[in-house]
């Protein structure tokens, strides 16, 4: 079980439905026993995440190895006063998913999210099948247990399969098998204590703006020894495009970070902490 358990038995918020990847982050940071609480949107997510009455926090998607970075989630984090805690690395592996019994030459049609079908294609382009995009790949595999369909199969992962009991047909038939998703876990401020052995930082800071602001900022980062793992711009709202910068920053000790951020502080116009963390670890 993490180190970052929940105390009580609160739900995670989680976007999508119970079967989903973000169901499976959740597990991978919590334990299988953790509850979620399954939200349409991400703003749902964070604002469930938020309220102490709802939930102990929630899983957010960030970024993808092969689709980049989810922009509308960064600005729904730096709006919120929720912190990050902890990251997921997921592989995403897509499975053909059947009711059991269904046969490969049953199949007639296949349901499932858009981006999921488009991570498929050059597999499900091969046969003649109706290609029906969904909500969510979670979803299409519920429904496809619900209807007791014989001629409809769904893409989604390994734990929809087991929690609306579908046999994996094929496993796997993702074209690039080197895809993953970052996740990050977001928790209130009166729930967060001090992470154990914390290494990475997510912080965002705008300068103003004169020529070689930001190259001032670099140089800190990198004359700290930190490594400056993501640097994402970001336009503020208002302004004739200024920009703030969203950053990663891996490093050796809290005190080396925090050291660092004093420094900053001196060429930078603000900089908010969204939190320190330990460095998330690419699941095989």
């Amino acid at each position: 079980m993490n180190q970052q358990q929940t105390k009580d038995r609160s739900g995670i918020a989680i976007q999508g439905y119970e079967g989903s990847f973000h169901q499976v982050a959740a597990r991978q940071f919590f334990g299988k026993a953790i509850q979620v609480i399954p939200c349409a949107t991400f703003r749902e997510v964070v604002k469930i995440a938020s309220n102490k009455k709802e939930s102990s926090g929630g899983i957010m998607a960030i970024e993808n190895s092969i689709a980049g970075s989810i922009l509308p989630n960064y600005t729904l984090l730096q709006k919120s006063s929720l912190k990050i805690v902890g990251e997921v690395y997921l592989p995403i592996r897509q499975h053909l998913l059947v009711n059991p019994g269904v046969k490969f030459e049953d199949i007639r049609e296949v349901h499932s999210h858009q981006m999921a079908i488009q991570q498929c294609m050059d597999y499900l382009g091969k046969y003649n099948w109706k290609l029906v995009e969904t909500d969510d790949t979670a979803l299409s595999a519920k429904l496809v247990h619900q209807h007791h369909s014989k001629h409809i199969a769904a893409v989604a992962g390994k734990l929809a399969s087991e929690l609306f009991d579908l046999n994996i047909i094929v496993p796997n038939i993702h074209t690039q098998k080197n895809n993953y998703t970052r996740f990050l876990v977001l928790q209130r401020d009166e729930k967060n204590d001090e992470v154990v052995e914390a290494d990475k930082a997510s912080v965002n800071f705008e300068t103003d703006h004169t020529k070689g602001s930001l190259v001032k900022v670099l140089t800190i980062i990198a004359d700290a020894g930190i490594n400056l793992s993501k640097l994402q711009s970001f336009p503020i709202a208002g302004t004739n495009f200024t920009y703030s910068f969203h950053a990663d920053m891996e490093f050796e000790n809290v005190e080396q970070f925090l050291k660092m951020i004093e420094q900053m502080k001196a060429v930078t116009t603000r900089i908010k902490i969204y939190g320190v963390y330990k460095n998330g670890k690419k699941a095989n």
